[in-house]
């Protein structure tokens, strides 16, 4: 399981061989127990606090621990010093991203996210006639932007990085345009928003992708990958460019998972607070998306490589395809 702890006050500690997690009440604490063989990652926000001997417990278990900001964005995680595999791998990362091969990964990658988009899309069209011709012409206007995407070839991803963000900004105009209009009038949006988002729908994606971030992040040193080194974001300083690369076939979870809660009316103006210049998820409306986001990525099956697995497990197990390619295993 994973241990999500984004109350402020909230204390984990170890009594009894066992992580305690104290949150604050009006009057005094709640308490609850989880056994460690029982727990595979721990996330906490800011404003809650852990003790070093659940530190050590969590990597003595091989636990994952990620700090995260407010609004879901990962900044730090504790992990254990054991390398997750041999020097191979990382280096055959680095020569791979100054390649050809290198190039080809990307487009695969951001060619993975257009193709995740249409499908929603064409899901969407099914249940809204109303809307279908609106539909299909955006569907037709991403699928030629991906046309253009995998005629992309070249030794040098900087001769061609610019073109590639380029169809992916675009497409990503077409697809968040679409989403906004199937929204009631109330959450409509304009575009992406960040930091902070201008928006209730933003704020909800954006946390959503904070914790994908931190679950492509953890895939990725599982599979003995650097998250450091990346092919298209590799420039950019202190950055885990492999991630913000890899993580592109996956944003479809959140977007999914976002969508329908706005959809099926779950989400009020309880779940946000306003800030300046935007709003960001409150208490109330973390617990709604992580309930939600939990139960699609780690317990509901999707039919992958000819088996029933959970979304966390496929997500996992392109990572060692990734890596095993690397290294021609």
């Amino acid at each position: 399981m994973q241990l999500i702890i984004n109350t402020y006050g909230t204390y984990v500690h170890v009594k009894d061989d066992m992580f305690e997690i104290r949150k604050p009440t009006k009057e005094s604490y709640e308490k609850k127990y989880f056994a460690a063989h029982k727990v595979s990652s721990i996330l906490i926000s800011k404003g809650a606090a852990l003790s070093t001997d659940a530190i050590i417990k969590a990597m003595k278990f091989n636990i994952d621990i990620v700090v995260m900001e407010h609004d879901g964005m990962p900044v730090g995680r504790f992990w254990h010093s054991r390398p997750g595999s041999t020097s191979k791998i990382r280096k055959m990362q680095l020569e791979t991203s100054m390649n050809e091969k290198g190039v080809e990964y990307v487009v695969s990658w951001v060619s993975a996210k257009l193709n995740n988009q249409v499908g929603f899309l064409k899901r969407l069209k099914k249940h809204r006639k109303s809307k279908a011709d609106y539909l299909q012409e955006n569907i037709e206007a991403i699928e030629n932007l991906k046309d253009k995407l995998n005629e992309i070839s070249h030794t040098d991803i900087k001769e061609v990085e610019g073109t590639i963000r380029g169809i992916e900004g675009t497409a990503g105009r077409y697809y968040f345009s679409v989403l906004s209009q199937l929204l009631s009038e109330r959450y409509q949006f304009n575009g992406r928003s960040f930091r902070p988002a201008h928006d209730q729908f933003n704020a909800f994606l954006n946390y959503a992708y904070g914790i994908m971030y931190s679950r492509v992040e953890k895939s990725l040193i599982i599979a003995g990958l650097d998250p450091f080194v990346g092919f298209m974001h590799r420039d950019d300083y202190n950055t885990k460019s492999l991630v913000f690369d890899f993580i592109e076939a996956y944003r479809i979870y959140g977007e999914v998972v976002v969508f329908r809660l706005f959809s099926a009316k779950k989400v009020n103006d309880s779940h946000t607070d306003e800030i300046t210049n935007g709003y960001r998820l409150n208490t109330e409306g973390k617990n709604l998306l992580l309930e939600h986001f939990m139960k699609y990525f780690e317990e509901d099956k999707i039919k992958y490589k000819g088996k029933n697995q959970t979304r966390s497990n496929a997500l996992q197990m392109d990572a060692h395809r990734f890596a095993n390619e690397l290294i021609n295993k």
